[in-house]
């Protein structure tokens, strides 16, 4: 199944590319973020006189009231606003009418405030990074997300629309998040497929005893030590999954800290992991060219090694993610 392509807006020809400008990440606890450096050497290689922040936004209106400020180029959403900030938007392309959340705001032409969602890039080029030769293994097998949170959207879309995984395992202790889950996903489905996602929450080790191995498994939580009844219940039936004799490749979104609970207990089971920083590397391409038309008709394109080893150099470096 070939990716779905975001539709093709020329940023805004008024002179602004010339002009100090500002791209946000903009959210909640977003100071530690490594993807900082990385967004202003491409800025800076495409001789662009923009800089990147990470903004903490304490409301959803902070964060609207920065993006349509004059010195606006561009903005990462993350948590809590992927979902608050759709109907303070001017347009919305297909991707977040169908995954429900937006992470990425770019100027149209006209320059309107328009929103994407690029998170599905990042999980599906992280997952296939962990395999032999980027090849799909996971094409028709099972496959498990780890919470029911807007994140989820994003990692059902790359492993139903794009991985083309069979049934869907969802570990989650609130199953009103997984039912909603259910019925927002219903519109990932194809016009005119009659394929549509199947996801099943577990709820028990005996359950997830007896289901086939997934291959991929997506983790969407933040890392926490379990202490209620229920987050003991869910690690114990994450842990049946990665038990299996079968192994596969494991992404934990969370990178805070960088070497989470579930990535330790990936590595202890011999799986192959994947940290959540890469998420940040396999959007940049689309990210840029929606900002700046980067690698659009002549233009410069994004320097895809050197931007990977800045973000790589700041990953090792960061004292607010290595603990």
């Amino acid at each position: 199944m070939s990716s779905t392509a975001t539709e093709v807006i020329t940023p805004p020809q008024t002179g602004s590319m010339s002009e100090k400008k500002y791209l946000y990440l903009a959210g909640v606890n977003v100071t530690h973020s490594v993807g900082l450096p990385m967004h202003n050497h491409i800025a800076k290689s495409l001789s662009l006189p923009w800089t990147f922040i990470n903004q903490e936004c304490p409301t959803i209106h902070d964060l609207i009231a920065l993006f349509r400020a004059p010195i606006f180029a561009g903005g990462v959403v993350t948590m809590p606003y992927k979902k608050a900030i759709i109907p303070y938007l001017d347009e919305i392309d297909p991707l977040v009418s169908k995954i429900g959340a937006c992470n990425n705001v770019y100027l149209t032409s006209e320059g309107k405030l328009r929103g994407t969602n690029t998170d599905w890039r990042g999980i599906k080029g992280c997952l296939l990074s962990g395999t032999n030769y980027g090849d799909n293994e996971g094409k028709g097998k099972p496959a498990l997300i780890i919470g029911a949170g807007g994140a989820s959207r994003a990692a059902v879309y790359a492993l139903f629309a794009e991985l083309e995984c069979g049934e869907i395992y969802v570990v989650n202790r609130d199953a009103r998040e997984v039912d909603d889950l259910l019925e927002d996903t219903k519109a990932y489905a194809s016009a005119g497929s009659e394929r549509q996602p199947r996801i099943r929450h577990v709820t028990s080790v005996e359950m997830a005893h007896d289901l086939p191995p997934p291959f991929y498994i997506v983790g969407t939580v933040p890392d926490f030590e379990a202490k209620t009844e229920d987050e003991m219940r869910a690690r114990a039936i994450l842990e049946t999954f990665f038990k299996k004799e079968e192994k596969g490749v494991l992404l934990d979104m969370c990178f805070k800290p960088r070497n989470t609970r579930i990535l330790k207990m990936g590595r202890e089971n011999a799986w192959k992991v994947v940290e959540g920083t890469d998420v940040i590397g396999y959007q940049i391409e689309e990210q840029w060219r929606l900002w700046a038309g980067a690698g659009k008709d002549g233009r410069k394109s994004v320097p895809r090694e050197e931007a990977w080893k800045v973000l790589r150099k700041a990953a090792d470096e960061s004292t607010a993610i290595n603990f």
